[in-house]
């Protein structure tokens, strides 16, 4: 008779084991079949629709949390989707504004802050300006209203996505050098130093260009730098490019990610998902993903 209840138990316990392993499976990416090194569109019909044009997308680091900017009516927002009683949420506008646009979003390495760009103001009534680089913070049952980064972050021109370090180094771009109004964007670096960014770092030739390199992802342990450039060579509007870190803390040359992900329109927007095995990006009004093989089969023999 125990040895019966014994089984029991463990039949149960198995079957809770099993049960919570399904609906992991289900959840985790939107229980999408992962792509090899081909990309795919992301999500069809959920996230990536015929309607919209989705980009910018990003997890929370338990894959729980999806984050993205929809361009809709002549400007962008922020959604937002979670994990709830095993299934994902509707969609939830949680930067929407009937003038202003808020995309780009990132979440800080603590996951206490959610960074964004727009075109509001200062004061957040009058009419739109350049785009700087904002934050909300999560607070009980909601979030913060929008908080500016600061004038060591932003300037009197545009500053554009944001992506972090794990120790909370922020990557952006900005148009701030650009004196001849040809689309100029460089990329940048700021240290945070006791909670405030530092003064604002513009990175070599080995990334920068005289023409346009924007939307950078840096990987968590700094690694490695995936952005979207603008130049002669391109195969359409935007390429993706990418660029290794050296063990001196030089940027090897950024080289291109090649025609299997960039393609004759605008490519932009990457983001590799925190369990590194996947490359996000924003493609022909979707969302598209891929295996990160396309990154590290480009990565330097180290001699």
């Amino acid at each position: 008779m125990k040895s019966n209840q014994i089984l029991s138990s463990i039949s149960f316990l198995i079957a809770c084991a099993t049960i919570i392993s399904c609906a992991k499976k289900e959840t985790t990416y939107f229980g999408e079949t992962p792509p090899g090194k081909t990309p795919a569109i992301f999500a069809p019909g959920v996230i990536s629709t015929k309607d919209d044009f989705e980009f910018g997308a990003i997890f929370s680091k338990d894959l729980t949390e999806f984050y993205y900017g929809v361009f809709k009516d002549g400007k962008a927002e922020t959604r937002m989707m979670k994990v709830e009683d095993g299934s994902w949420s509707e969609p939830k506008p949680i930067l929407i504004h009937d003038v202003y646009s808020y995309n780009d979003p990132f979440l800080t390495p603590d996951e206490s802050k959610l960074f964004f760009i727009s075109d509001q103001p200062l004061d957040g009534q009058t009419s739109k300006k350049d785009y700087d680089i904002w934050y909300i913070e999560r607070q009980s049952g909601g979030w913060s209203a929008p908080v500016n980064a600061g004038k060591n972050i932003n300037s009197g021109k545009n500053e554009y996505y944001i992506s972090f370090t794990s120790k909370g180094k922020m990557y952006f771009a900005s148009n701030v050098a650009d004196s001849l109004e040809k689309e100029n964007y460089d990329i940048y670096s700021s240290e945070r130093v006791a909670d405030e960014f530092q003064p604002s770092i513009q990175l070599d030739t080995a990334i920068n260009s005289p023409y346009y390199e924007a939307d950078v992802f840096v990987a968590p342990d700094e690694s490695y730098l995936v952005f979207s450039a603008k130049r002669p060579d391109n195969l359409g509007s935007g390429d993706l490019y990418v660029s290794f870190r050296n063990p001196d803390n030089t940027w090897t040359i950024a080289q291109s990610l090649g025609n299997t992900i960039n393609t004759e329109t605008d490519d932009f927007c990457p983001y590799v998902s925190p369990d590194g095995k996947y490359l996000f990006y924003a493609s022909r009004d979707d969302v598209y993903w891929v295996s990160t093989e396309v990154i590290t089969a480009l990565r330097p023999v180290v001699q």
